[in-house]
C-alpha cells in the first residue's frame, strides 16, 4: 500500500505520534498538511528536473518531499535538531535530498551551494519560511548574492504585502525597496491559517521573487543607499527632512546643507520618505558625496 504524501493531517498526526514530537512556538513552527496549496507552490516555481532546490525549515518534510519528486537536489537546512530523525525517515525514500542541521542564517549556505548543487542548471528557493525570521533569511541571502535565480516562499501575509508594495501606500518600506532593488516581486496566492497544523494566528501569502541581472537602479555606494532608505522610514509620519536631521551627524549645524542635498536629488524637504521611489533614493544616495559637510 502506497504511504500517504506528509502533507495530510493524517501523515503529518501519525510522524507526530511517532516521535512523540511538541511544537516549539520559539521557532515558529507550522506545518503545512495541504497538497494543493504544496503543488500550487510548486508550479510556480517553476520546478525541472535539472533544478537545485533550497528549503528552509522543512519541518517534518510535507513541501520537501514533493520538491523532492520534482527537483534534480533538494538542499534544506533545519534548524531544529528534534527533527532530523524524522526528516531521515519520512524522506527515506528519496536519495536527492541533504538535510543540513544549521541555523539557516549562520550557515555557509555558499559553500553548501558549492558542495550539493554545482551539477544543477539552476538554483532555486522554495520555503515555508519561519515567520518570525523571513526578513533576516530573505535578506541575508538577497546580499549574499547568490547564485540562487528565484525564490518562491510563503510568510505572513502583512510581511509579503511589504514585499510588493508601491510608493505611498501603508505596506511600502525600507523592506520593500530592499526587495525590489534585487528583484522583481509578484503575488502567488493566500495561504489561510487553517491549512497548517498547529494553525498560526494569520493567513499567509505566497511571493515569487526574480532575480534581476543587476540591480534595479544604479547606485554609487549600496551600503550607504540602504542606510539612507531605512533612515526615511524611522518615523514614517515625519518629513524626510525631519528623519534625516535625526539619522546624520551634527544635523543641526548641517541643515541647510541637508535641504540643498535633498533639492538637488529633486526631492522636496517636505515630502514623506513612503513617497520615494527606488530611483530616487538612489539619486539621493548618488549625490550625497557632492556634500563633504554631511556623515552618518
Amino acid at each position: 500500500m502506497e504511504q500517504k504524501d506528509i502533507a495530510t493531517p493524517v501523515r503529518t498526526k501519525m510522524l507526530l505520534d511517532k516521535y512523540g514530537f511538541s511544537f516549539k512556538k520559539s521557532l515558529g513552527q507550522n506545518f503545512l498538511v495541504d497538497t494543493n496549496v504544496i503543488n500550487n507552490i510548486i508550479t510556480a516555481s517553476g520546478i525541472t528536473e535539472q533544478s537545485g532546490v533550497i528549503e528552509i525549515g522543512p519541518g517534518m518534510g510535507s513541501l520537501t518531499e514533493q520538491l523532492a519528486k520534482r527537483a534534480k537536489k533538494v538542499l534544506a537546512f533545519e534548524i531544529d535538531q528534534r527533527l532530523i530523525p524524522i526528516l531521515e525517515d519520512s524522506l527515506s525514500p528519496y536519495n536527492n535530498v541533504t538535510v543540513i542541521n544549521e541555523d539557516i542564517l549562520k550557515a555557509d549556505v555558499k559553500a553548501a551551494i558549492d558542495e550539493h548543487l554545482t551539477d544543477c542548471q539552476e538554483i532555486l528557493v522554495v520555503a515555508n519560511l519561519p515567520y518570525y525570521i523571513t526578513t533576516p533569511i530573505l535578506m541575508g541571502l538577497l546580499e549574499q548574492q547568490l547564485p540562487i535565480s528565484s525564490y518562491v516562499v510563503m510568510m505572513q501575509k502583512e510581511v509579503g504585502e511589504r514585499l510588493s508594495a508601491v510608493p505611498s501606500t501603508k505596506s511600502y518600506g525600507s523592506l520593500s525597496i530592499a526587495v525590489q532593488y534585487y528583484t522583481t516581486v509578484e503575488k502567488v496566492m493566500v495561504v489561510p491559517k487553517g491549512v497548517f497544523m498547529p494553525p498560526p494566528n494569520v493567513d499567509s501569502l505566497v511571493v515569487k521573487l526574480t532575480a534581476l541581472n543587476e540591480p534595479a537602479v544604479a547606485v554609487n555606494d549600496e551600503q550607504l543607499f540602504f542606510k539612507l532608505t531605512r533612515g526615511a522610514f524611522v518615523q514614517r509620519r515625519k518629513t524626510i527632512l525631519n528623519n534625516y536631521m535625526s539619522l546624520f551627524q551634527n544635523s543641526k549645524e548641517h541643515k541647510e546643507d541637508i535641504i540643498s542635498w535633498l533639492e538637488r536629488s529633486g526631492i522636496a524637504p517636505s515630502r514623506r520618505g513612503e513617497s520615494l521611489t527606488l530611483q530616487e533614493f538612489s539619486e539621493l544616495s548618488n549625490n550625497f558625496d557632492k556634500f563633504s559637510n554631511l556623515s552618518i
